[in-house]
């Protein structure tokens, strides 16, 4: 009897991600083409009061559940926004900051983000001319392993266009690369 609400339920919210991945795309561009706009130095800070939002978020149950809260009145989202900014640290938020989570909030978009946040520093990294590469397995790979990827990641066209390179290994299924945005399936037998 109530197996099929929730089955429709579990595919209506897994559509509602990946739809959700990109507003938050939509979001992290516009923020990010804003605080660029205005300076370089103004970037650094808008991204630095974002990643202090997302860790007090993660660590908050409060500000978790009023991220996630989506029966909050828009006046309710309104008048708690000063407890999220107060998340950012003790120098008053900037208003770009600002402006996106009045934005969010009353597009009743809060629960995005965490998305936002993570595009708007994938954004950064890409400006800056960093390069993240999370090479995902089921296991963490021997260290000769790992050694022989990076050697060749290194050596790629993406790589030596980079100024800098950063390599992780997260462990999971299948055996993939993701190289910022891109993301290279490579499950195979033998590496």
């Amino acid at each position: 009897m109530f197996a099929a609400p929730a089955r429709s339920a579990a595919l209506s919210a897994g559509l509602g991600r990946r739809a959700a991945s990109t507003i938050a795309q939509k979001y992290s561009s516009a923020v990010f083409s804003a605080a660029l706009n205005k300076s370089p130095q103004v970037l650094t800070k808008v991204q630095t009061e974002l990643n202090a939002i997302q860790s007090a978020v993660k660590s908050t149950p409060e500000l978790s559940a009023f991220i996630h809260n989506p029966t909050l009145s828009t006046k309710d989202r309104a008048a708690a926004l000063p407890s999220l900014y107060a998340a950012a640290g003790k120098e008053p938020v900037s208003d770009i900051t600002k402006n996106l989570f009045v934005v969010l909030s009353e597009n009743g978009r809060l629960v995005e983000t965490e998305g936002v946040i993570e595009g708007f520093n994938e954004l950064v990294a890409g400006y800056k001319g960093e390069l993240n590469v999370t090479i995902t397995s089921a296991a963490p790979l021997p260290k000769d392993i790992q050694t022989r990827l990076e050697a060749s990641l290194k050596q790629s066209q993406a790589a030596q266009q980079a100024k800098s390179l950063k390599i992780t290994n997260k462990v999971s299924h299948p055996l993939s690369l993701s190289l910022s945005r891109q993301i290279v399936n490579i499950s195979c037998p033998s590496l």
